[in-house]
């Protein structure tokens, strides 16, 4: 394990670094604060002995810090209540709990199609350009709440509820995007921010996430909070560490990319979920944008290998003036099966999605056959596949910034949208189903009755 060390210079202050390697007579020593201002003829250099820690506490809650963990919001020093080791301690996989609440973010097409348990780990896979930090910030005080609270879950209250920021290379934009967003919705009293910006030392990228996932795992599992970890932008994270290994002259990987990159992303996604024995949980939401919007680039393809599913913000429906711009086809979560349907959402939750997605995916090959054919030559059930799209994509995906729907109500606008084909089509769901919810008509004005059966 690297150890720790500290450099003094008269000029500048102490900064931290960790010994990568030792050339006797001279060690080298990474610096994560840059060594701008540094003399070298007369700075010190002390070994501490001992791995990197960093101070945590619950006072650290509706602070802002810099990408060391220093405080940059002209506030006293955190009273640290422990020092923890920032590369975590590894959970035993038999103490997991499997993810099975499913909390509601209020976007239909991420709430029914591709829903997210409490302990998840899943990215949005965007790219430069895209709309992505308006989808990852939460909506409403408490951020994500649960659907139905389990019996497993022991405090509901909202204070219960804390969100941790790391911001990784981003410009001052975004930074200033998420902390008005937590300021505005009035829950910057349960938020930790840890910001690093285009500007700061690139080294210091490095160990940002970890400072900000070690300060989640105090909070989760000695203070028992529902914690919701922001990364947001992992490629700069990983260009960091492609920086770093050609300083080191190791082996370069795919791209330029170090060979051990799956490892190294694998020891930040993993410290997600939930500890059998704490109340607590962690879910990680890491926002990485795509270079040139290649999803087979190594950073989206290793995260997609590590994580349980992803969030795809696409281009072309930006362009077309669809917020928010989440395809549905290639997005997936992985852990949506146990927890969703009966005693969860609704029992008709996963029929829907699949007829949802089955009747999204025609609806696209009918498109690309009527660009050929031209659309005399479709047949009447091609033309309700066209139908559908547009308004799948008018009524279901789109809605406002703030829009915050229910699931019952994403719900009840996706059977609308599956009223427009006949019985005989929806193949996806059991006659049962059907029989309870395809019949019901709307009420008054046109708006759909909202269910409240589960």
């Amino acid at each position: 394990m690297p150890r720790s060390s500290t450099s003094r210079c008269p000029t500048a202050p102490a900064a931290a670094g960790r010994c990568w390697r030792w050339w006797a007579p001279k060690p080298i020593v990474q610096v994560f604060e840059g060594t701008s201002g540094i003399d070298a003829k007369k700075t010190s250099c002390e070994f501490t002995g001992d791995i990197l820690r960093t101070p945590v506490s619950e006072d650290m809650l509706g602070r802002v810090f810099n990408g060391s963990a220093k405080p940059i919001d002209s506030g006293p020093p955190v009273m640290a209540e422990d020092f923890l080791d920032i590369n975590g301690q590894p959970i035993n996989p038999h103490g997991r709990i499997y993810p099975e609440e499913m909390i509601q973010t209020g976007i239909s097409p991420i709430d029914v199609m591709n829903s997210i348990a409490r302990g998840q780990k899943i990215p949005i896979f965007s790219a430069a350009g895209l709309p992505h930090n308006e989808v990852g910030a939460p909506r409403g005080r408490a951020g994500p709440g649960l659907v139905k609270k389990s019996k497993d879950v022991m405090d509901y209250h909202e204070d219960n509820f804390a969100i941790v920021f790391a911001a990784m290379g981003v410009n001052m934009e975004t930074a200033r995007f998420f902390k008005s967003d937590f300021e505005e919705n009035g829950s910057m009293e349960n938020v930790c921010l840890f910001l690093n910006l285009a500007n700061d030392p690139t080294i210091e990228r490095i160990i940002t996430p970890r400072l900000a996932l070690t300060t989640a795992e105090f909070l989760a599992y000695q203070c028992e909070k529902h914690v919701l970890v922001i990364l947001t932008d992992m490629s700069s994270y990983a260009e960091a560490l492609r920086e770093v290994s050609a300083a080191r002259e190791e082996v370069p990987g795919r791209r330029g990319f170090p060979g051990y990159m799956y490892t190294d992303l694998a020891t930040i996604y993993e410290r997600a979920g939930r500890v059998e024995g704490r109340n607590g949980s962690i879910t990680q939401i890491p926002i990485l944008t795509m270079p040139n919007d290649d999803i087979t680039h190594p950073i989206p393809d290793l995260t997609g290998f590590i994580t349980e599913g992803q969030i795809y913000v696409d281009r072309q429906l930006h362009n077309r003036q669809i917020y928010p711009p989440i395809n549905v086809l290639p997005s997936l979560s992985r852990l949506m099966k146990s927890a969703i349907g009966e005693g969860m959402t609704r029992k008709d939750h996963g029929d829907v999605s699949n007829q949802l997605y089955a009747c999204y995916a025609i609806g696209k090959d009918v498109q690309a056959m009527k660009a050929v054919v031209g659309e005399e030559a479709l047949s009447a059930d091609d033309l309700l596949y066209l139908e559908f799209l547009q308004k799948f994509e008018k009524q279901f995906i789109t809605q406002g910034p703030y829009e915050n729907r229910s699931i019952f109500e994403s719900l009840d606008i996706g059977w609308q949208l599956l009223r427009i084909f006949p019985k005989q089509l929806l193949k996806r769901i059991p006659e049962p189903i059907l029989a309870e919810y395809y019949p019901r008509e709307a009420k008054a004005g046109g708006q759909q009755a909202t269910s409240t059966a589960l």
